[in-house]
């Protein structure tokens, strides 16, 4: 029983994904960690909410393999990624940089927040204005309706 339960949990645990090719990785392990560094930071363009080192599409094998060109060539990690966005914008950068052209990536979310919040209170403030038409709103009962709701209900009660 022990050993199932084990076997559950440890299928259940969740495990580091990378989508490295063993012909991708370099014979030297300080330009292999600056490579998964930079590779971290990068977005796939085709999964688009995964790094290329995370993702199996083959753009991003290949934005893996021009990281390791350009780390081999001597660029530095911020030259790398210079070299990389000036190709393909800073949408590649998963977190791009707060400028003007990137505003509605930052600013985007909470807009639509708000718009949402709006038209909700509008929705909920139309049903009420449209109960209250229906007749949501009506006048206390009369003396006489209430005498006869009064009578009503003591007749359930018997």
């Amino acid at each position: 029983m022990r050993a199932l339960l084990l076997a559950v949990l440890l299928a259940l645990t969740p495990v580091a994904a990378s989508a490295v090719q063993p012909d991708e990785v370099l014979k030297d392990p300080a330009l292999e960690g600056r490579a998964r560094e930079i590779s971290k930071d990068l977005r796939c363009l085709v999964c688009q909410n995964q790094s290329i080192d995370d993702s199996n599409a083959p753009l991003a094998r290949d934005l893996r393999v021009l990281v390791r060109e350009r780390l081999t060539a001597g660029d530095s990690n911020q030259q790398v990624l210079s070299f990389v966005t000036d190709r393909y914008g800073d949408y590649v950068l998963l977190r791009p940089p707060f400028k003007a052209t990137t505003l509605f990536l930052w600013i985007g979310p909470f807009v639509i927040l708000a718009i949402g919040g709006v038209a909700t209170a509008l929705y909920l403030r139309g049903r009420k204005g449209a109960a209250v038409a229906a007749g949501g709103d009506t006048a206390p009962l009369t003396e006489d309706e209430r005498r006869r709701l009064d009578a009503l209900l003591r007749k359930d009660k018997a």
